[in-house]
Protein backbone atom coordinates (compact mmCIF):
# COMPACT_ATOMS: atom_id res chain seq x y z
CA UNK A 1 0.00 0.00 0.00
CA UNK A 2 1.13 3.43 -1.04
CA UNK A 3 2.08 5.92 1.89
CA UNK A 4 0.80 9.11 2.11
CA UNK A 5 2.02 12.38 3.71
CA UNK A 6 -1.60 13.28 4.38
CA UNK A 7 -4.16 11.17 6.55
CA UNK A 8 -6.90 12.24 5.10
CA UNK A 9 -8.16 12.50 1.61
CA UNK A 10 -8.54 15.58 -0.69
CA UNK A 11 -12.42 16.52 -1.19
CA UNK A 12 -11.13 18.03 -3.99
CA UNK A 13 -10.29 14.85 -5.65
CA UNK A 14 -13.60 13.11 -7.61
CA UNK A 15 -12.61 9.95 -5.31
CA UNK A 16 -12.69 12.03 -2.38
CA UNK A 17 -15.75 13.91 -2.99
CA UNK A 18 -17.78 10.98 -4.11
CA UNK A 19 -16.20 8.87 -0.91
CA UNK A 20 -17.52 11.92 1.15
CA UNK A 21 -20.86 12.77 -0.17
CA UNK A 22 -21.92 9.90 -2.79
CA UNK A 23 -21.92 6.82 -0.85
CA UNK A 24 -25.16 5.28 1.02
CA UNK A 25 -23.58 4.90 4.15
CA UNK A 26 -22.40 8.41 4.22
CA UNK A 27 -25.60 9.61 3.04
CA UNK A 28 -25.66 10.94 6.60
CA UNK A 29 -22.73 13.55 5.82
CA UNK A 30 -24.51 14.83 2.50
CA UNK A 31 -27.83 15.39 4.37
CA UNK A 32 -26.30 17.39 7.12
CA UNK A 33 -24.38 19.34 4.74
CA UNK A 34 -27.55 20.08 2.65
CA UNK A 35 -29.50 21.03 5.74
CA UNK A 36 -27.26 23.47 6.76
CA UNK A 37 -26.77 24.93 3.64
CA UNK A 38 -30.30 25.40 2.66
CA UNK A 39 -32.12 25.47 6.75
CA UNK A 40 -33.52 28.81 6.27
CA UNK A 41 -35.49 28.44 3.18
CA UNK A 42 -36.13 24.52 3.11
CA UNK A 43 -36.31 23.61 6.72
CA UNK A 44 -35.17 20.21 7.34
CA UNK A 45 -34.24 17.41 4.54
CA UNK A 46 -35.54 14.23 6.47
CA UNK A 47 -33.94 11.88 3.78
CA UNK A 48 -31.70 11.63 0.58
CA UNK A 49 -32.65 9.50 -2.43
CA UNK A 50 -29.33 9.38 -4.93
CA UNK A 51 -29.94 9.42 -8.31
CA UNK A 52 -28.21 8.67 -11.94
CA UNK A 53 -26.00 11.52 -12.75
CA UNK A 54 -25.54 10.74 -16.01
CA UNK A 55 -28.34 12.09 -18.18
CA UNK A 56 -28.66 12.58 -21.52
CA UNK A 57 -30.55 15.19 -24.18
CA UNK A 58 -33.49 14.74 -25.75
CA UNK A 59 -32.22 14.02 -28.97
CA UNK A 60 -29.60 12.09 -30.28
CA UNK A 61 -27.04 14.77 -30.93
CA UNK A 62 -27.76 16.37 -27.58
CA UNK A 63 -24.99 16.91 -25.61
CA UNK A 64 -25.39 14.54 -22.15
CA UNK A 65 -24.80 15.77 -18.87
CA UNK A 66 -22.76 14.30 -16.33
CA UNK A 67 -23.60 15.37 -12.74
CA UNK A 68 -21.02 14.40 -9.69
CA UNK A 69 -24.18 13.58 -7.37
CA UNK A 70 -27.75 14.20 -7.89
CA UNK A 71 -30.33 13.00 -5.15
CA UNK A 72 -33.84 13.83 -4.25
CA UNK A 73 -35.75 14.56 -1.28
CA UNK A 74 -38.63 12.97 0.13
CA UNK A 75 -40.68 15.91 -1.50
CA UNK A 76 -39.30 15.06 -4.66
CA UNK A 77 -37.68 18.15 -4.59
CA UNK A 78 -33.86 17.43 -6.76
CA UNK A 79 -30.47 19.09 -5.84
CA UNK A 80 -27.17 18.26 -8.04
CA UNK A 81 -23.96 19.10 -6.33
CA UNK A 82 -20.81 19.96 -7.95
CA UNK A 83 -17.28 20.12 -7.34
CA UNK A 84 -15.50 22.03 -9.35
CA UNK A 85 -11.73 21.84 -9.31
CA UNK A 86 -10.69 24.58 -11.78
CA UNK A 87 -11.99 27.83 -13.61
CA UNK A 88 -13.73 26.73 -16.53
CA UNK A 89 -15.16 29.45 -19.22
CA UNK A 90 -18.81 29.64 -19.47
CA UNK A 91 -19.18 27.70 -16.19
CA UNK A 92 -22.43 29.26 -14.79
CA UNK A 93 -24.13 28.73 -18.57
CA UNK A 94 -22.91 24.83 -17.42
CA UNK A 95 -24.76 24.99 -14.17
CA UNK A 96 -27.58 26.58 -15.25
CA UNK A 97 -28.17 23.93 -18.63
CA UNK A 98 -27.72 21.30 -16.12
CA UNK A 99 -30.51 22.49 -13.74
CA UNK A 100 -32.75 21.67 -17.51
CA UNK A 101 -32.43 18.17 -16.86
CA UNK A 102 -33.78 17.39 -13.65
CA UNK A 103 -36.66 20.37 -15.01
CA UNK A 104 -37.64 18.34 -18.27
CA UNK A 105 -37.83 14.93 -16.05
CA UNK A 106 -40.82 16.06 -14.56
CA UNK A 107 -42.87 16.39 -17.66
CA UNK A 108 -46.12 14.36 -17.28
CA UNK A 109 -47.92 12.77 -20.87
CA UNK A 110 -51.48 13.90 -21.09
CA UNK A 111 -53.34 16.39 -18.34
CA UNK A 112 -49.94 17.74 -16.45
CA UNK A 113 -50.32 21.87 -15.17
CA UNK A 114 -46.96 22.43 -15.17
CA UNK A 115 -46.59 22.44 -11.65
CA UNK A 116 -42.47 21.69 -10.81
CA UNK A 117 -40.97 21.01 -8.13
CA UNK A 118 -37.68 22.80 -7.00
CA UNK A 119 -34.31 22.44 -8.26
CA UNK A 120 -31.16 23.33 -6.21
CA UNK A 121 -28.02 23.27 -8.23
CA UNK A 122 -25.09 23.51 -5.54
CA UNK A 123 -21.16 24.54 -6.82
CA UNK A 124 -18.59 23.96 -4.52
CA UNK A 125 -15.88 25.54 -6.21
CA UNK A 126 -11.72 25.07 -5.89
CA UNK A 127 -11.74 28.60 -7.73
CA UNK A 128 -13.11 32.18 -7.60
CA UNK A 129 -14.83 34.00 -10.59
CA UNK A 130 -12.81 36.64 -12.45
CA UNK A 131 -15.41 39.00 -11.45
CA UNK A 132 -16.02 38.19 -7.88
CA UNK A 133 -12.18 38.80 -7.32
CA UNK A 134 -12.24 41.76 -5.53
CA UNK A 135 -14.51 41.14 -2.63
CA UNK A 136 -12.51 38.94 -0.75
CA UNK A 137 -15.36 38.14 1.84
CA UNK A 138 -18.01 37.06 0.18
CA UNK A 139 -17.84 33.20 -0.71
CA UNK A 140 -21.17 32.30 -1.08
CA UNK A 141 -24.14 33.35 -3.70
CA UNK A 142 -27.28 32.56 -3.72
CA UNK A 143 -28.70 32.99 -7.06
CA UNK A 144 -32.74 33.35 -8.02
CA UNK A 145 -34.99 34.47 -10.25
CA UNK A 146 -35.71 37.70 -8.98
CA UNK A 147 -37.91 41.06 -10.26
CA UNK A 148 -35.06 44.31 -10.79
CA UNK A 149 -37.29 46.87 -9.78
CA UNK A 150 -38.59 45.26 -6.36
CA UNK A 151 -35.31 42.94 -6.12
CA UNK A 152 -38.02 40.83 -4.84
CA UNK A 153 -37.96 36.71 -5.61
CA UNK A 154 -40.05 36.00 -8.27
CA UNK A 155 -39.68 32.26 -8.73
CA UNK A 156 -38.86 30.15 -5.86
CA UNK A 157 -38.00 26.97 -7.19
CA UNK A 158 -34.71 27.49 -9.05
CA UNK A 159 -31.61 28.14 -7.13
CA UNK A 160 -28.01 28.33 -7.72
CA UNK A 161 -25.64 28.27 -4.86
CA UNK A 162 -21.84 29.15 -5.27
CA UNK A 163 -19.10 28.46 -2.62
CA UNK A 164 -16.00 29.75 -3.59
CA UNK A 165 -13.96 28.10 -1.19
CA UNK A 166 -10.30 29.73 -1.61
CA UNK A 167 -11.85 32.46 -0.42
CA UNK A 168 -12.93 30.88 2.80
CA UNK A 169 -9.95 31.41 5.19
CA UNK A 170 -11.06 30.72 8.67
CA UNK A 171 -8.94 29.12 11.12
CA UNK A 172 -10.25 26.76 13.35
CA UNK A 173 -10.44 29.31 16.08
CA UNK A 174 -12.47 31.22 14.12
CA UNK A 175 -15.30 28.72 13.36
CA UNK A 176 -18.65 30.17 14.81
CA UNK A 177 -21.68 28.27 12.73
CA UNK A 178 -21.95 24.97 11.85
CA UNK A 179 -21.97 25.88 7.77
CA UNK A 180 -18.49 27.53 9.44
CA UNK A 181 -16.92 23.62 10.05
CA UNK A 182 -18.41 22.16 7.15
CA UNK A 183 -16.64 24.63 5.05
CA UNK A 184 -13.67 24.52 7.19
CA UNK A 185 -13.31 20.95 6.81
CA UNK A 186 -14.10 20.74 2.82
CA UNK A 187 -11.47 23.16 2.71
CA UNK A 188 -8.53 22.16 4.52
CA UNK A 189 -9.57 17.97 5.55
CA UNK A 190 -6.18 16.55 3.45
CA UNK A 191 -4.01 19.30 5.36
CA UNK A 192 -5.07 17.99 8.85
CA UNK A 193 -2.92 15.11 10.84
CA UNK A 194 -6.50 14.84 13.37
CA UNK A 195 -9.54 15.89 14.33
CA UNK A 196 -9.61 19.37 15.96
CA UNK A 197 -11.70 19.29 19.28
CA UNK A 198 -13.83 22.35 18.06
CA UNK A 199 -14.98 19.71 15.43
CA UNK A 200 -15.68 16.97 18.19
CA UNK A 201 -19.07 16.32 17.03
CA UNK A 202 -21.21 12.93 15.53
CA UNK A 203 -21.21 14.03 11.86
CA UNK A 204 -17.38 15.28 11.71
CA UNK A 205 -15.63 12.38 13.91
CA UNK A 206 -17.87 10.04 11.33
CA UNK A 207 -16.69 12.54 8.17
CA UNK A 208 -12.92 12.27 9.40
CA UNK A 209 -13.22 8.18 10.01
CA UNK A 210 -14.53 7.93 6.29
CA UNK A 211 -11.47 10.57 4.84
CA UNK A 212 -8.58 8.20 6.56
CA UNK A 213 -6.72 6.60 4.14
CA UNK A 214 -5.27 4.27 6.40
CA UNK A 215 -8.34 2.02 6.68
CA UNK A 216 -8.90 1.72 2.76
CA UNK A 217 -8.62 -1.40 1.23
CA UNK A 218 -5.73 -1.64 -1.14
CA UNK A 219 -8.29 -1.62 -4.42
CA UNK A 220 -9.32 1.99 -3.00
CA UNK A 221 -6.37 3.47 -2.27
CA UNK A 222 -5.59 2.49 -6.02
CA UNK A 223 -8.52 4.32 -6.88
CA UNK A 224 -7.70 7.01 -4.86
CA UNK A 225 -4.34 7.43 -6.23
CA UNK A 226 -5.54 7.68 -9.85
CA UNK A 227 -7.88 10.28 -8.73
CA UNK A 228 -5.02 12.26 -6.72
CA UNK A 229 -2.97 12.02 -9.97
CA UNK A 230 -5.54 13.60 -11.71
CA UNK A 231 -6.37 16.61 -9.85
CA UNK A 232 -2.51 17.07 -9.25
CA UNK A 233 -2.43 17.14 -13.42
CA UNK A 234 -4.90 19.29 -13.31
CA UNK A 235 -3.34 22.17 -11.17
CA UNK A 236 -0.17 21.96 -12.54
CA UNK A 237 -1.66 22.06 -16.37
CA UNK A 238 -3.16 25.19 -15.53
CA UNK A 239 -0.09 26.42 -13.21
CA UNK A 240 2.46 26.14 -16.15
CA UNK A 241 -0.30 27.84 -18.95
CA UNK A 242 -0.81 30.85 -16.40
CA UNK A 243 3.21 30.86 -16.17
CA UNK A 244 4.38 30.48 -19.53
CA UNK A 245 1.07 33.17 -20.53
CA UNK A 246 2.64 35.63 -17.91
CA UNK A 247 5.99 35.56 -19.14
CA UNK A 248 5.18 36.02 -22.71
CA UNK A 249 2.90 38.53 -21.80
CA UNK A 250 0.08 37.47 -23.76
CA UNK A 251 -2.97 35.83 -23.85
CA UNK A 252 -2.02 33.98 -26.96
CA UNK A 253 1.29 32.94 -25.26
CA UNK A 254 -1.46 31.09 -22.27
CA UNK A 255 -3.03 29.53 -25.44
CA UNK A 256 0.33 28.08 -26.76
CA UNK A 257 0.90 26.79 -23.55
CA UNK A 258 -1.68 25.25 -22.94
CA UNK A 259 -1.19 23.43 -26.69
CA UNK A 260 2.04 22.31 -25.42
CA UNK A 261 0.49 20.37 -22.16
CA UNK A 262 -2.63 19.51 -24.34
CA UNK A 263 -0.07 17.63 -26.10
CA UNK A 264 1.88 15.87 -23.66
CA UNK A 265 -1.62 14.90 -22.08
CA UNK A 266 -2.79 13.10 -25.24
CA UNK A 267 0.62 10.82 -25.11
CA UNK A 268 -0.37 10.04 -21.64
CA UNK A 269 -3.68 8.73 -22.77
CA UNK A 270 -6.00 11.43 -21.04
CA UNK A 271 -9.46 11.61 -23.43
CA UNK A 272 -10.11 14.40 -25.29
CA UNK A 273 -12.79 15.21 -22.75
CA UNK A 274 -10.17 15.33 -19.83
CA UNK A 275 -7.88 16.87 -21.70
CA UNK A 276 -10.79 19.91 -22.47
CA UNK A 277 -11.84 20.32 -18.26
CA UNK A 278 -7.89 20.18 -17.64
CA UNK A 279 -7.17 22.97 -20.32
CA UNK A 280 -10.14 24.46 -20.54
CA UNK A 281 -9.27 24.28 -24.71
CA UNK A 282 -11.77 23.55 -27.36
CA UNK A 283 -12.60 20.12 -28.80
CA UNK A 284 -11.40 21.93 -31.96
CA UNK A 285 -7.90 22.66 -30.86
CA UNK A 286 -6.92 19.60 -29.90
CA UNK A 287 -8.05 17.63 -32.47
CA UNK A 288 -5.54 19.18 -34.75
CA UNK A 289 -2.37 18.36 -32.87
Amino acid sequence: MTEFTEKYINPFTDYGFKKLFGEEPNKDLLLDFLNVLLEEEQGKIKDLTYLKSEHLGSGALDRKAIFDLYCENERGEKFIVELQKTKQNFFKDRTVYYSTFPIREQAKRADWNYELKAVYTIAILDFIFDEDKDDPDKFRYDIKLKDIETNEVFYHKLTFIYLEMPKFNKTVDELETHFDKWLYVIRNLNRLDSIPDKLRERIFEKLFETAEIARFTPEQVRSYEDSLKYYRDLKNSLDTAKEEGRLEGKQEGIVEGKLDIAKKLLTKGYSIEEIIELTGLTKEQINVL
